[in-house]
């Protein structure tokens, strides 16, 4: 089939984007579909900036969240080629102070079994988010998280696994993760918009402001930056550049005549390697697997790779189907916004010549409990965050009152520490109560009973509940905090042990550091 053919089965494409960026509430997206090495649409919707009404167009920068790891898989797969690295070489032969929580896992992890999420550790999102520690320490404190799962159990997706990749990948390139992917893969594919940081982003000409949506109004959340996970999820690029990506992708590993990556390499990341989770499981996506950096599911017949991404105000799906030659780009600047995968998909029916899917309306019965949510469906960094938060509220623990506290608050206060999440600080308030800070996040406390404290979590400008339960020693003093972070099957609670027993402040926290 002509270009000019594939084209003609998009009309109407405009009116239905407006419509999804309507009723998912959206403020800006950006849309590009190729067809082997010609691009047939490639157009914003909506605004980059809302307040100062500036529309989006193909030039505007927006953060791809998770959409980035398919590129720290790529920067793998070149070193493979230039035998720096071997897929199932064990990691601690690259870095021999390497370790993981489970000796199992330090012996034999590779970076195959880290770019397919199959480690056994559960997300330990809050070890990471808005951490003020080097990536470096972080790759450090991974042997003091406790996996839920068998190494090679189970997949189970990790950012910060991504994070040891990239830092993996730097070592043996004697460079940072973000100078390789620059040298060997952006600059080569003409990505010369790309930047690998929210605060370059925004020393750039053109770039989306980040929203959420709440109480029915557009909100303008700050930027998240990533920096440190960046692996995991720092590019921020637009639809000229991300058109060469999925150029690169349906050309297998070549660029204007040239191989950045071997055919070998591409059909590696490209393959399944763990069955996962799908957020859209149906007779349409009977299965969903993941190779390295892609999601790999049958969508209606045809073989689909994809991945997407999300991150405080932006919502970006990169898909393309390898034997058919077609790539789809969305890229939106609202918080776990829906509206990348209801049109990704609704572009991808239209090209195959197929009777449209109502997605719109099956995430909505999905997210109003009508249909069956998969396991890990909610997720912070990979782009199905539109279902719900990372930490749901529990019901029970939402209807407990308030309780007057049994102790002194001078009881409570002090500094907790987990080797692997850091530093949480307890202080009373002015208003004679308790708050909590961990990360630079200030959480209210409310005692509830029980040595229990009902505190609320703020993250990507939406609030969570969580129970602070201090436990006793023998003198029946205050010994540690535990907090359920973790919401997978089999994962513990985190414990925090007390290291300050005084009333302490954050600046007297911050002159110990």
């Amino acid at each position: 089939m002509t270009t000019t053919n594939l084209h003609s089965l998009l009309d109407g494409l405009d009116e239905y984007v407006e419509e999804q960026m309507k009723h998912w509430k959206g403020v800006g997206a950006a849309v590009a579909v190729v067809h082997k090495n010609e691009v047939i649409w490639q157009k914003g919707y909506g605004y980059r900036d809302l307040e100062a009404k500036l529309g989006v167009t193909p030039s505007t920068l927006f953060a791809i969240g998770s959409s980035t790891k398919a590129f720290t898989a790529a920067t793998a797969a070149i070193l493979v080629d230039q035998k720096l690295l071997n897929w199932d070489t064990p990691i601690v032969q690259y870095m021999p102070d390497f370790k993981m929580f489970d000796p199992v896992a330090t012996e034999r992890l590779t970076i195959r079994d880290i770019l397919c999420h199959r480690s056994g550790l559960p997300r330990h999102e809050l070890a990471w988010y808005n951490s003020p520690h080097s990536r470096e320490e972080l790759v450090h404190r991974l042997r003091y998280l406790e996996p839920n799962e068998d190494f090679r159990n189970k997949w189970q997706y990790q950012n910060m696994m991504y994070m040891t990749a990239g830092y993996l990948i730097g070592l043996l390139k004697k460079a940072s993760w973000e100078s390789v992917l620059e040298d060997s893969l952006l600059r080569p594919l003409g990505m010369d918009s790309s930047v690998l940081s929210v605060d370059l982003m925004q020393l750039q000409p053109e770039y989306a402001l980040p929203y959420m949506e709440k109480d029915e109004q557009h909100i303008r959340i700050p930027y998240r930056n990533v920096d440190t996970i960046g692996p995991a999820g720092s590019i921020n690029s637009n639809l000229i550049d991300m058109v060469s990506w999925l150029k690169f992708q349906l050309n297998q590993g070549q660029h204007d005549g040239k191989a950045l990556i071997s055919i070998e390499e591409m059909e590696t990341m490209h393959d399944p390697h763990m069955p996962c989770d799908s957020s859209f499981r149906s007779k349409e996506v009977p299965i969903s697997t993941y190779g390295l950096g892609w999601i790999i599911e049958s969508y209606r017949g045809h073989r689909m790779i994809h991945h997407g991404g999300g991150i405080d105000g932006f919502t970006s799906q990169v898909a393309f189907l390898p034997e058919e030659q077609i790539g789809v780009v969305v890229l939106c600047n609202s918080n776990g916004s829906v509206v990348p995968y209801t049109v990704s998909y609704n572009i991808i029916d239209r090209l195959l010549g197929l009777e449209p899917i109502d997605w719109s309306d099956r995430v909505t019965k999905l997210i109003h409990g009508e249909g069956s949510q998969p396991e890990n469906a909610s997720e912070t960094s990979e782009g199905t965050a539109f279902v719900e938060s990372e930490h749901q509220e529990t019901t029970d623990f939402e209807k407990t009152e308030v309780q007057p506290m049994e102790r002194l608050i001078s009881d409570y206060t002090g500094v907790y520490n987990h080797l692997g999440y850091g530093d949480i600080l307890i202080e009373p308030t002015a208003e004679g109560g308790l708050r909590a800070t961990f990360n630079d996040l200030d959480m209210s406390m409310q005692y509830i009973g029980n040595e229990t404290f009902d505190v609320e979590l703020v993250q990507q400008g939406q609030g969570q509940k969580l129970p602070f339960t201090f436990t006793l020693d023998d003198q029946n003093d205050i010994h540690s905090l535990q907090i359920p972070l973790l919401t997978e099957p089999n994962a513990n609670e985190v414990t925090f042990t007390k290291v300050e027993t005084k009333a302490i402040s954050k600046a007297a926290v911050n002159a110990q550091k």
